[in-house]
């Protein structure tokens, strides 16, 4: 028998097991604690409400998918980071079958207002990341942007590129790279 889940992140560690499992976001509090070897009030000890806890776990898969390993370096051009996100969704998409969507719809919700700022924070990091990247990528021409086309807006539509190629569950980064290649350098 392995022993219970004593902290908040051990919890979260069960939970996004659960996720992959169940091929779906849906968590309850009870199959969360017995899957713990905890009691329910252990639970809501660390998560004050059930949306609390899915909340957290949605968002500690999130974290999983899309963190960088200490030591990694930093992307030193528009087309690796490309070429990472890409191999991170689909890694996502093995890991967490469904997640995706099923995030994606179930706190789109507006009565889910926690999931959906959860979800905006992920999101928000991915493009933050990929105008950084943008800003840093000695690659790219000087008048590549400018008050009518900025990194940001390039940044927005990388993204959604990254969200139409989920949907269609197309993680080949080529397409993409050779318009950044043929556009930007």
């Amino acid at each position: 028998m392995k022993p219970a889940a004593t902290s908040k992140e051990e919890i979260l560690a069960v939970c996004r097991d659960l996720i992959r499992r169940q091929n779906s976001a849906a968590l309850n509090v009870r199959e969360v604690a017995a899957a713990c070897g905890i009691s329910i009030g252990t639970v809501y000890n660390y998560f004050g409400s059930k949306a609390d806890l899915v909340g957290a776990a949605v968002e500690s898969v999130w974290y999983d998918i899309f963190r960088c390993d200490e030591g990694q370096a930093v992307f030193s051009s528009t087309t690796d980071c490309l070429r990472w996100l890409f191999a991170r969704l689909e890694y996502g998409s093995h890991q967490y079958p469904g997640f995706f969507v099923l995030h994606s719809v179930s706190f789109a919700n507006a009565e889910r207002p926690g999931g959906r700022q959860r979800m905006e924070k992920a999101w928000q990091h991915i493009r933050t990341m990929l105008c950084a990247v943008l800003e840093r990528d000695s690659r790219i021409r000087p008048d590549a942007f400018d008050a009518r086309f900025t990194p940001e807006q390039l940044a927005d539509l990388l993204f959604s590129l990254l969200l139409a190629a989920q949907l269609r569950g197309q993680y080949d980064p080529t397409p993409a790279v050779q318009w950044v290649t043929r556009t930007l350098y």
